[in-house]
């Protein structure tokens, strides 16, 4: 098997929680000097690049600044911090549920992404437990959608994370989820739904394939009801992207509160957090890799639609 090649280390600190960007200089390369190859590589013009060196954010190894004369070294590395985008506070809390010197659980509030990616950068749950715990080394075993809420995994050493990883990749977690949707006596359960579930870059609702070999499975069960409301408690087999919510969608129960199923809905200011999806990751049971413990943690959280319904529909 080949070795996976390890990664110099970063001269520069995390930012907000935010790892800085390298840049590997390619081994075949011919440039005069970083700049020259900074210049062609990245995407913002050769103003922005002349200014970032003047003001010596990108550094070499040693977290020497690179000059606008700095020679060209195949194969070496260069660092920076790119420019954040502004992002509205997320104003909920990031709840510890178990910390160890092997993994960290949390109990994510909706509308917080689980890691950085596109618009939503430092307002992740990773940035803000890196900075909040001070575990610069932390990341995601796995993750879940920004509007579901509940349990999370992370790992504190990064030569473990892949034992964890796996955990998830080869369904050895069991997860538990509840969800509040509209209640249809007709709709016989419990049941697991078995579909083909396909999500193709660019769009932003995944979709069914009819008649297409099932990639997906979910054991649908509802908990109890009440004036036209149940409450259902879901446990996937699988983990498609959006799978929970397109199977009770296909069930002609869409989760409340849902801005995709059953019809995409459209873009909302940032910092409206009003009608959270009505989703929650309740469970999360695994045998330990690393330890061997029996681990089994539960969401203190409540779905707001089933505890006070007006409340959450007049948001």
């Amino acid at each position: 098997m080949r070795r996976k090649r390890r990664l110099p280390p970063a001269p520069l600190p995390q930012r907000d929680g935010i790892d800085p960007v390298r840049v590997a200089l390619p081994a075949d390369g011919a440039w005069p000097t970083v700049r020259a190859y900074l210049v062609e590589r990245l995407p913002v013009g050769s103003g922005v690049v002349d200014a970032m060196v003047r003001d010596g954010r990108f550094v070499g190894a040693d977290g020497g600044p690179v000059t606008p004369d700095t020679p060209y070294l195949p194969g070496a590395s260069v660092w920076f911090h790119r420019d954040l985008p502004a992002e509205a506070p997320v104003p909920f809390a990031l709840d510890v549920v178990h910390r160890d010197e092997h993994i960290v659980v949390v109990d994510k509030p909706h509308f917080l992404a689980t890691m950085p990616r596109g618009s939503h950068v430092t307002q992740t749950a990773l940035a803000r437990l890196r900075t909040d715990l001070g575990i610069p080394t932390l990341g995601a075993a796995h993750r879940l959608d920004r509007l579901t809420a509940g349990l999370l995994l992370f790992t504190v050493r990064p030569e473990e994370r892949g034992a964890y990883q796996t955990l998830f990749r080869d369904r050895r977690v069991r997860k538990e989820y509840e969800a509040v949707a509209p209640y249809d006596p007709a709709v016989p359960l419990p049941r697991t739904v078995r579909s083909h579930i396909m999500k193709e870059r660019g769009i932003i609702a995944a979709y069914e394939v009819a008649g297409a070999e099932p990639n997906s499975e979910s054991r649908i069960e509802l908990v109890e009801h009440r004036v036209g409301l149940g409450r259902y408690r879901l446990t996937p087999h699988t983990g498609r992207t959006h799978q929970l919510r397109v199977h009770m969608n296909a069930l002609g129960l869409p989760i409340l509160g849902d801005p995709l199923y059953p019809v995409v809905a459209g873009p909302v200011p940032p910092g409206d957090f009003r009608r959270p999806l009505q989703l929650l990751a309740r469970v999360l049971e695994f045998t330990d890799p690393v330890t061997g413990a029996a681990h089994r943690f539960t969401s203190g959280r409540t779905l707001e639609a089933w505890e006070a319904y007006d409340t959450w529909a007049r948001q």
